[in-house]
């Protein structure tokens, strides 16, 4: 009979983490250096403001981007990468390889 393997609960955050809606494309954008709402918004079609609000909130929450807020009139505010968002670069780009692929137009 063959062994049970458990799946790695760390394993299962992050793939939850950069598997929910929108979240892997909010990356991208910001990969791509888009880093005003607006631009994050325009980069990806269909995306609602309530969506990326609360992606956006979320990413940050969870220690993948920092919100700035760049003083001047008016107010700018610009989310960034953080070193542990930054290190999923890798990862996204081996997800983008494998769906040029595998997943058809």
């Amino acid at each position: 009979m063959s062994e049970i393997h458990r799946v790695c609960t760390r394993y299962h955050s992050a793939i939850e983490l950069i598997g929910a809606r929108w979240t892997g494309a909010i990356l991208r954008a910001l990969f791509t250096d888009q880093r005003r709402y607006a631009q994050i918004k325009a980069a990806i079609p269909g995306l609602s403001d309530t969506m990326l609000a609360e992606r956006l909130r979320t990413l940050e929450a969870d220690g993948l981007i920092e919100r700035r807020v760049i003083p001047s009139s008016p107010v700018q505010v610009e989310y960034h990468l953080t070193t542990k968002g930054l290190e999923l670069e890798p990862v996204l780009d081996a997800v983008l390889s494998w769906s040029h692929k595998w997943i058809p137009l």
